[in-house]
């Protein structure tokens, strides 16, 4: 509260500091928040569209999938898939984006050739084929998905953290440094005035002091004697 300020020259120096850092911060704050907004926003746009991505090719993996079963058999399907010998490989990595730090997901042997899946191309037909190469790219679009959704999420809680930031600063601290400003400003002013008013009574007193000491003397001087006919 601003009656626990003491009413001081120093006290209000400090608090006027504290304004112009605070409000320099909320500035900054403010730009921040809004560039994240920003940057979330295409996150967004993007997570959209790999999401309908991964939507599509989930689906044509499903399909496809099936037909290898319905025309080979789920025999010569598991067999396919269990002949796999280099299996997909997954690093990650992390950019900064306006101080939030996302991970950058990188992936390897996740699209492979016909020779590299394992299984041969004698005994299979391409209904396997056709299912592997949906699932790789189903799985390449997962992998993408998941990098832009974690970022989407840390973009996410540093916007909210630099909101409530904003508020704090904005709603309670700045409030009450203007509140402080404007009692010790009030109360220096009330001070100065009564300091004026009791240096003019001190005047005041001093000239009446002056006023009846010069009266006293006067009274005290001896009056002249009148002039006779011998002088």
């Amino acid at each position: 509260m601003a009656k626990d300020v003491k009413p001081t020259r120093k006290n209000l120096m400090a608090i006027e500091d504290r304004i112009e850092l605070s409000e320099r911060g909320h500035d900054t704050l403010e730009k921040k928040r809004d560039g994240l907004i920003m940057e979330f926003m295409d996150i967004l746009d993007q997570a959209q569209d790999v999401r309908e991505q991964m939507d599509d090719r989930y689906e044509r993996a499903q399909r496809a999938i099936n037909m290898a079963r319905a025309m080979e058999g789920d025999v010569s399907v598991r067999g396919a898939a269990a002949a796999l010998k280099e299996h997909p490989e997954i690093t990650t990595q992390s950019k900064n984006i306006m101080g939030v730090v996302v991970p950058q997901i990188e992936s390897s042997k996740v699209k492979k050739s016909l020779d590299e899946r394992g299984y041969g191309v004698v005994g299979t037909s391409a209904r396997i084929d056709e299912a592997a190469e949906a699932y790789e790219e189903l799985l390449e679009t997962i992998i993408l998905a998941a990098e832009v959704e974690t970022a989407m999420k840390k973009m996410l809680d540093e916007i909210e953290t630099t909101k409530r930031r904003v508020n704090a600063l904005e709603f309670t601290l700045l409030p009450q440094l203007y509140e402080n400003q404007e009692y010790i400003e009030q109360k220096l002013e009330e001070q100065e005035r009564e300091e004026i008013f009791r240096m003019k009574k001190i005047k005041a007193k001093k000239e009446e002091e002056e006023a009846a000491a010069r009266a006293e003397e006067e009274a005290e001087e001896p009056a002249e004697e009148p002039l006779t006919a011998d002088d």
